[in-house]
């Protein structure tokens, strides 16, 4: 009679229960490190947004109405509270129906896409906003997990026939989602989707030669921004210096530099920035300059790190994973989410021009944090995994 736990002939008896519920396959299956790494963000963004609401509230009080100083924190615990079991829920989707929710989202949001000029409102002078009674979206912010899985499953189908035009396909959408999102004008976002249909060509096993061209054409579109996109041409010029003098004063990166620093290593403390009060949106875009004032930069340090983390946990998850699809779809994910961190972060620290971009989980906004959920949803079940699978057998034993 063998116990459970012993040696028999090379192999460990292990007690296999014959039935397990859905969730606790899915408890057992789920990344339980990265799941917990982005948890872990949602918490540092509600202090951080908690720290930046009053500078938010105080610009959009007026003589007569004066906003709740904690207002955005109150809002951003409630779409905490909203994309958190949206994100499980989309966890818990087998591969396959992950992929055809992705799909699903991808043909819908390119639609409304098609249909802000039309429908969209003005926020900034830009046109990216759909206004829905009580909730405003933007329509770029969802279509990104959903074209990153689109783009993967399409560059997939490669491995099982060489013959379908599949390229063709991918740039074919690429290229008219660039075109979308450039004529409301928003060239941080094209940039987004750009790099990462470039990033799964890579995957994909492209030539060299179409590498070049890649680069070539990245360059060509720099130049053509620069010429033709008078917003963008204005950003970086004023973070080259062109043109600013004296009684300009500092421009946006300059500020966010200055808030940045201002805390040293240790911070100011919590409620202490003053700077911050000078940042336009500080709560959204410039979030990471009132964590570095009022927590310091080692606080900043942690977050990237944590950032690092995400990335690494994912890139090691996917080293002995066999399927092309999930692979494909798993890094872009990862590269989506990389690099408007890494963006956002560049901005704040003077290393890029200004460009509107909310730091993952951390910066405020409804439509941000219900977008990035269903991308880590997405996530989540591309890498879930049976953990005893490439273990040795598992032996069951009678008992007799």
């Amino acid at each position: 009679m063998f116990r459970p736990g012993e040696l028999v002939k090379g192999f460990r008896t292990r007690t296999v229960p014959r039935e397990r519920t859905a969730l606790a396959i899915w408890f057992w299956e789920i990344d339980r490190v990265l799941l917990s790494l982005i948890v872990a963000l949602m918490a540092i963004g509600l202090v951080a947004v908690a720290a930046a609401s009053p500078v938010a509230a105080i610009d959009r009080s007026t003589a007569t109405i004066a906003v709740n100083p904690l207002i955005y924190f109150y809002r951003q615990l409630m779409w905490v509270v909203i994309g958190l079991p949206v994100m499980l829920v989309i966890s818990m989707l087998p591969r396959q129906q992950a992929r055809r929710l992705a799909l699903f989202l991808c043909a819908f949001f390119v639609i409304l896409l098609v249909f802000v000029p039309l429908l969209g409102s003005t926020v900034n002078g830009a046109k990216r906003w759909i206004d829905l009674p009580g909730f405003r979206f933007q329509p770029s912010e969802f279509l990104k997990p959903a074209y990153v899985v689109t783009i993967a499953w399409l560059l997939s189908l490669r491995g099982k026939d060489a013959t379908l035009p599949v390229m063709r396909l991918t740039f074919v959408l690429t290229a008219l989602i660039a075109l979308l999102l450039m004529r409301q004008p928003d060239f941080g976002q094209t940039v987004i989707f750009c790099a990462c249909w470039g990033a799964l060509l890579l995957l994909s096993g492209i030539s060299f030669r179409m590498i070049g061209v890649m680069g070539l054409a990245a360059l060509g579109g720099l130049v053509a921004t620069y010429m033709f996109y008078e917003n963008g041409r204005q950003r970086i010029n004023d973070f080259l210096g062109i043109g600013v003098t004296m009684d300009t004063g500092p421009d946006q990166t300059d500020l966010a530099f200055r808030t940045i620093t201002h805390g040293g290593f240790t911070g100011v403390g919590p409620g202490g920035g003053q700077n911050k009060f000078r940042l336009p949106e500080a709560h959204t875009d410039y979030i990471f300059s009132v964590i570095g004032e009022e927590f310091g930069l080692l606080a900043c340090i942690a977050i990237a790190c944590v950032y690092l983390a995400i990335i690494v946990r994912v890139l090691l998850r996917l080293l002995d994973e066999e399927d092309s699809f999930t692979i494909l779809a798993a890094a872009g994910l990862t590269t989506e989410f990389g690099l408007q961190a890494i963006i956002n972060m560049g901005v704040n620290a003077q290393i890029f021009p200004s460009k509107g971009m909310t730091l993952p989980f951390i910066s405020y906004g409804g439509s941000s944090m219900l977008a990035l959920c269903i991308g880590v949803g997405l996530l989540l079940a591309f890498t879930r995994r049976n953990p005893f699978m490439g273990r040795h057998t598992v032996v069951k034993w009678s008992g007799r």
